[in-house]
């Protein structure tokens, strides 16, 4: 069994994630703890306002909502009532036995695994520590569950897969309002409140990954002068399809408003993110093969960034925004200084092209004056060993004494 914690300011974004896997049939509530109603009649404001209560309870507390994965291997085929049962233990010894949690089973993934939903206010107002949660109490309490259930064992195995991003097959969508607002919700609740970003252009690098786009509209529309937003399904041409939709409309309101204060958020929460860019782009420089934005792109994708690029209807670029999944943030290239800028990142291209063409003049004049000593000294070789092992010339004279007598030619008649 692997488990996974992620904590967050935001109860309302996460309900609304396992709920709405639950209305498209992906996912199912399967036991709900400490709540004064049974599962069957809670509603989604039974839910969510039990959570909200133990909030208010403490409002300085900057992180109050703990979303929690068990993944179970492959080859393991557990009932809902096992699932429930091993939540409940898993909780208890995390110490928030006591704690209202909500336990999903989903049906979205190539292995079993289910989703908790909790807090960590108590009734008192006091928090829960979250700090190293998982190694001071999630593993220990991984390896008894593992042990006391009879599970495979995560230990020796590979965990962590490489980040891959999945868009939405629009293909598979109903261009109607209702479908497209489920599929856009689906992206909306897994970007907006895990992705770092502070700016609409940047939120939009990450949700055209997805073939999803946050539109303001033309400054000349109702919609951008009432501050209004809409959220779109892009086909695979990157152009709009289908029915826009309100961001008023999700159950998150992701509106402008929303959405500025986020803004407002993460760009201080970026600074780890735009060293972690700086330097990678550094190191890719030392490549002198990087002559152009195409191949740092392709250079990058082994770093785990993605590189958007902004061009011109005349195809000139003159923006870039990096998304970097390992920190999950995204940032603009300006934000990091000017030699990241569109314009920097195409100095340091030509450079590296000047860097090369030099380094190829300078090995043709090397080569060529290679050339010629190596002729000249083998001129000068080949002429001194004429001179030294060039034969005599033999005379054709032969001494009298030493040729053979020439035989008189008789003629007859003489």
């Amino acid at each position: 069994m692997v488990a996974v914690i992620k904590t967050s300011s935001s109860i309302r974004g996460i309900l609304n994630y396992n709920e709405n896997k639950v209305e498209i049939g992906k996912a199912e509530c399967i036991s709900a703890l400490n709540y004064p109603l049974e599962l069957e009649k809670l509603s989604f404001n039974s839910k969510l306002n039990r959570f909200l209560k133990l909030a208010e309870l403490n409002t300085n507390a900057k992180r109050n909502t703990v979303h929690i994965s068990l993944n179970f291997d492959p080859s393991e085929n557990h009932s809902k009532e096992k699932l429930a049962e091993i939540a409940d233990t898993y909780m208890e010894k995390l110490g928030f036995g006591r704690q209202p949690y909500l336990v999903y089973q989903h049906y979205d993934a190539g292995h079993p695994h289910c989703h908790i939903v909790t807090n960590n206010i108590q009734r008192d107002g006091k928090r829960i520590d979250l700090h190293l949660l998982g190694i001071r109490k999630s593993e220990p309490a991984r390896k008894e569950i593992e042990e006391m259930f009879g599970l495979v064992k995560a230990e020796g195995r590979k965990q962590k897969e490489p980040f891959s991003l999945n868009p939405i097959d629009v293909g598979r969508v109903q261009y109607g309002k209702a479908e497209s607002r489920k599929a856009i919700n689906s992206v909306l609740n897994k970007v907006l409140f895990d992705y770092k970003y502070s700016s609409l252009p940047e939120l939009n690098a990450v949700l055209n990954l997805y073939n999803v786009h946050a539109d303001r509209g033309s400054e000349e529309s109702r919609v951008f002068k009432n501050n209004g937003l809409l959220y779109k399904i892009l086909d695979q041409n990157s152009k709009p399809i289908g029915v826009p939709i309100k961001a008023s409309e999700f159950y998150s309101r992701p509106t402008l408003k929303f959405l500025e204060e986020k803004f407002r958020i993460n760009e201080t929460k970026k600074q780890y993110a735009k060293s972690h860019i700086k330097n990678t782009l550094r190191q890719a420089f030392y490549d002198e093969r990087i002559t152009s934005v195409e191949r740092l792109s392709e250079k990058l994708k082994d770093e785990a960034i993605h590189t958007v690029l902004r061009k011109s209807s005349e195809g000139k670029l003159y923006g870039i925004t990096f998304v970097d999944f390992k920190t999950q943030s995204v940032v603009n290239g300006s934000s990091l200084g000017k030699e990241f800028s569109a314009k920097g990142i195409q100095e340091s291209c030509v450079m590296n092209i000047l860097a090369l063409e030099r380094k190829y003049e300078s090995s043709i004049s090397t080569n060529s004056e290679n050339f010629q000593n190596l002729d000249s000294k083998e001129y000068v070789k080949e002429n001194l060993a004429d001179i030294l092992l060039r034969g005599e010339k033999i005379n054709e004279y032969v001494s009298k004494q030493f040729k053979p007598k020439k035989k008189k030619r008789l003629y007859k008649g003489i």
